[in-house]
């Protein structure tokens, strides 16, 4: 592994963290920025005249090369965008969208799947639209996540890079994240031109709401795509969101990360079909309506206090009250999921009083600020038991979720450079901390 290559990430990750948390303190007002070009671009509609059922998932349906833009600028370097079929979170035919970068040094065999943290509910925040000259405030995520690419690409890898969240940007919803994923790797595999085929191995790599994309891929590939998953040498990733009951009580009433858990419910209901209006009080109504198509820099540090009682009536101030909110987490839960059986490395933050995030609570105790360490401690144990022992974790004890990404993202090139290479994965097996019950949410009687 070059080390040029992981310091240059190191340095990229700290980078893009600035340039994404820097906006979220002059955000209050501003709404979710209008796209310039997302709306007339015809190429993320599907215009077959077959049905998008007719196709198998991956199945390429568009594809272009354009120049690489960052904030709306041309770079010397191609991109090839991929239309491609997929399947949302019902299990529905869906379109989907990925663009792939190729280093000048890739023999084809190795690849990394890239999954942003771009967490917005406007698909115009995408990392395909930034990547094809589209401007959005949201949009600053992925723009500034092309610092990421060099690193990898100098390391020799192909870069494949997701609309993980598809195109109605369901923020929160992972399964959709991980099929989205998954299809993007095949689709990337069976187009021309991408130095990418079948025989090319893939690591896959993200950090927050890129960890959630990765983690959903690793966990659906045994069964949703054996063929992708044969390839996998593994996956890095940190700042897991795992039981999103669990972080809706953790952050409420932060001071910069309680304005997530409304986008997370929208995502949800988005994903499910579930209408939520019924529960709202009028401020609900309020924030849920005003963060319709919002990215994450319209809410962090914008909302603070806020908590779940202040947006719903009286009588469903228990979560567990709404059914269609109990339905949904548990659908989401990761550790009701199946066992990845690619190597791991998870890292995360347990420094979250640094970001605002004070509570402390029985069975969920505390995180990275939005993140619950103890629920991803048991997640790794819980593979461990179940056969996985190739999992490697990390807790960073007085680091935040922006403070872990620094450490973690050179540790997880040089981790995945490693398998690459062949070596035997390291395991932390036996000697991680207990957790959390991740057991499902049982609805209440009102």
């Amino acid at each position: 592994m070059h080390r040029t290559a992981i310091g240059s990430l190191a340095t990229a990750v700290a980078t893009v963290l600035a340039v994404t948390a820097l906006p979220a303190a002059t955000a209050a007002a501003a709404p979710a920025a209008a796209s310039r070009v997302a709306a007339d671009d015809s190429f993320y509609t599907y215009d077959g005249s077959e049905p998008l059922s007719s196709y198998a998932p991956g199945d390429v349906l568009k594809t272009r090369t354009l120049q690489y833009h960052v904030l709306g600028i041309p770079t010397p370097v191609k991109a090839t965008q991929l239309l491609f079929r997929t399947e949302d979170a019902q299990g529905r035919p869906s379109a989907g969208v990925t663009s792939i970068v190729r280093s000048p040094g890739a023999d084809g065999t190795k690849a990394v799947s890239y999954q942003s943290f771009y967490d917005s509910l406007n698909p115009a925040d995408s990392p395909s639209r930034a990547i094809a000259g589209d401007v959005s405030l949201g949009g600053l995520v992925p723009n500034g996540e092309s610092l990421l690419l060099a690193p990898l690409l100098l390391a020799g890898y192909n870069v494949v890079i997701p609309d993980s969240q598809g195109q109605s940007a369901d923020f929160a919803a992972g399964p959709e994240y991980g099929t989205n994923t998954l299809d993007s790797i095949r689709a990337a595999s069976r187009a021309p031109g991408t130095g990418i085929d079948d025989r090319t191995r893939f690591g896959l790599a993200g950090y927050s709401g890129g960890a959630i994309a990765t983690h959903w891929a690793a966990v659906l590939a045994p069964s949703y795509a054996p063929d992708v998953n044969k390839r996998l040498v593994g996956f890095a990733e940190g700042g897991l969101l795992v039981d999103p009951a669990h972080n809706l009580k953790y952050i409420s009433g932060s001071s910069v990360w309680a304005g997530v858990a409304p986008m997370a419910v929208i995502g949800a209901a988005r994903a499910y079909d579930i209408d939520f209006a019924p529960y709202l009080n009028s401020y609900g109504e309020e924030v849920f309506k005003k963060l319709e198509h919002a990215s994450i820099i319209n809410v962090l540090g914008q909302y603070p206090g806020l908590t779940w009682k202040k947006l719903v009536k009286p009588q469903y101030a228990d979560p567990n009250s709404v059914p269609a909110f109990v339905d949904a987490v548990n659908k989401l839960n990761l550790g009701s999921a199946a066992t990845p059986t690619a190597p791991g490395y998870i890292a995360q933050g347990n420094g979250g009083v640094f970001e605002g995030t004070l509570s402390n609570l029985p069975g969920i105790g505390r995180g990275d600020g939005v993140m619950v360490a103890g629920d991803v401690r048991t997640l790794a144990r819980q593979y461990c038991d179940k056969g996985n022992t190739s999992i490697k974790y990390q807790q960073y004890n007085l680091l935040s979720h922006v403070g872990a990404a620094v450490p973690w993202a050179p540790t997880a090139l040089s981790w995945l450079g490693d398998r690459f290479a062949g070596k035997t994965p390291p395991s932390d097996c036996g000697r991680i901390p207990a957790g959390n019950s991740l057991a499902p949410e049982v609805a209440t009687t009102r």
